[in-house]
């Protein structure tokens, strides 16, 4: 079991594990199909050992695998009720599939009637009456930030979500949905790893020129400014470090050695340096762990086990940027 100092979100009681377990992959396929016996092995599995770490946010979308992952977590939380004062459950809302109904896109939809009904689904399949944290998924670009204002109030004066946050939303976003509220937005989960670095490291480069127009600029001071808690999603790059091909790309080849030299050295796995990288940030980077492998989820934690020194951080930053700093 771990034995970690514990992350608090700010303007909230929340507080967890400072790495949490996406839950995305757990209820098997994404096709309408029931789950298979075998994939239900896995995510079952894959809970109890991210449970076994000492895990405590636990993230989900009513999305995932068409609701079969939030109805896997529920199973657990019906077997095991105490659970869930233990935990901390989020969930999010806001993309819609397409050809639901037919002839439909695949869409955004923070409308006042869709956030009520998403919550309530999750709820159902989570066998829970509230959630900790509600985050919209991904921009809306019709969005109307008095809808969301609307169902916000009456998802919180019901108890049916205590707190609220973003997914992959810029500055100006944020402020268009936080001007509407009475709820301060207290998270925003974004992309964010060694390899998908550009949040960071995108302050290397102000005032350079010839620099492609970035709408997200500045994102992670803007969090760290408004106590908004960064939670990064994909933190281990996809098993890219791990699993590459003769014709990868240069930065991924020089990334991963350095990556596996740090990991001899410090006598740990590559996964651990990878969330080690994050972690050094002082922004207090929440990573988002998805895999249902057991062992890599064990190997985790042994990124709290070690602090990455300035020079090997930067060091890592530029294997990834294929480039020293200017």
């Amino acid at each position: 079991m771990l034995k970690t100092p514990l992350y608090t979100i700010s303007r909230t009681d929340l507080q967890m594990a400072p790495i949490g377990y996406g839950c995305m992959t757990i209820g098997g396929n994404w096709s309408t199909e029931p789950w298979t016996s075998s994939e239900y092995e896995i995510g079952r599995k894959a809970l109890a050992a991210a449970l076994e770490q000492s895990i405590t946010l636990f993230d989900h979308a009513d999305i995932y695998t068409r609701g079969k992952s939030e109805r896997l977590f529920g199973e657990l939380l019906a077997e095991q009720p105490s659970l869930r004062q233990q935990i901390v459950l989020q969930s999010k809302c806001g993309i819609r599939f397409a050809d639901e109904p037919p002839g439909s896109p695949q869409r955004y939809d923070f409308s006042y009637e869709h956030i009520i009904t998403s919550v309530e689904g999750s709820l159902k399949r989570l066998n829970t009456d509230h959630l900790d944290l509600l985050l919209l998924h991904r921009p809306d670009m019709l969005v109307e930030p008095e809808e969301i204002a609307q169902a916000f109030d009456q998802l919180q004066q019901s108890g049916k979500v205590r707190y609220f946050g973003v997914s992959n939303h810029s500055p100006a976003q944020i402020d268009l949905i936080q001007a509407a509220l009475d709820q301060p937005l207290v998270v925003n989960q974004v992309q964010l790893s060694l390899l998908h670095h550009q949040l960071i490291s995108e302050g290397i480069d102000t005032n350079r020129s010839n620099l492609p127009f970035n709408a997200a600029f500045g994102l992670l001071d803007y969090c760290r400014l408004h106590k908004i808690q960064i939670q990064a999603w994909g933190p281990l790059s996809a098993g890219q470090l791990v699993n590459f091909n003769d014709d990868a790309p240069a930065n991924v080849k020089a990334t991963a050695a350095l990556v596996n030299q740090l990991a001899e050295q410090y006598d740990v796995s590559s996964e651990a340096i990878q969330l080690a990288w994050l972690l050094r940030h002082p922004a207090q980077i929440l990573p988002i762990i998805g895999t249902t492998n057991p062992g890599r989820i064990a190997a985790t934690k042994q990124a709290l086990q070690i602090e990455l020194s300035r020079e090997e951080w930067y060091h890592l930053l530029a294997a990834a940027r294929t480039a020293n700093v200017p």
